[in-house]
């Protein structure tokens, strides 16, 4: 029996990225290992909220991903594995390649950070000099300003 560990944040993007491996499933028997990873929280945030109610957040936030891409999965309940990743995800995949008989086949269905994407802004060549457009007159104006307080 073929296993899949799949990583999963979003279930709209992950079931775009896993429909090839879906219908794959139609033909052979796959034990499917979902691992929901959830959004970071910063670390001042336990200012407000304590860690159990964080975990119980986790712990919902992960039901309800699990709940949009298990129907879309079409396979038997008892050939899926539900886990909440509460740590680094290399120490993971070890534990859950360490717990199957065979080698397990890894997919990162989480979606791709938008701000990491970017492209840097173009410079532009006719403002060379000058790094903060408008620096220039905005000192002589302040200094403009000290020098009519000064006169007075």
């Amino acid at each position: 029996m073929d296993r899949v560990i799949v990583y999963v944040d979003d279930a709209v993007y992950a079931q775009q990225v896993l429909a090839p491996l879906f219908a794959r499933d139609a033909a052979a028997r796959t034990q499917w290992v979902l691992v929901a990873c959830a959004p970071r929280m910063t670390h001042r945030i336990s200012k407000w909220v304590s860690h159990s109610a964080r975990e119980n957040w986790r712990a919902k936030w992960a039901d309800k991903l699990f709940a949009q891409i298990l129907p879309a999965l079409r396979v038997p309940t008892d050939r899926v594995t539900t886990v909440l990743a509460k740590g680094p995800l290399a120490e993971l995949t070890d534990q859950l390649q360490a717990a199957g008989a065979s080698a397990a086949q890894v997919v990162d269905a989480r979606r791709p950070k938008t701000n990491m994407a970017q492209e840097p802004a173009p410079v532009r060549p006719d403002k060379g000099w000058s790094p903060m457009p408008g620096t220039l007159g905005s000192l002589l104006t302040g200094c403009g300003a000290l020098w009519m307080l000064a006169f007075e």
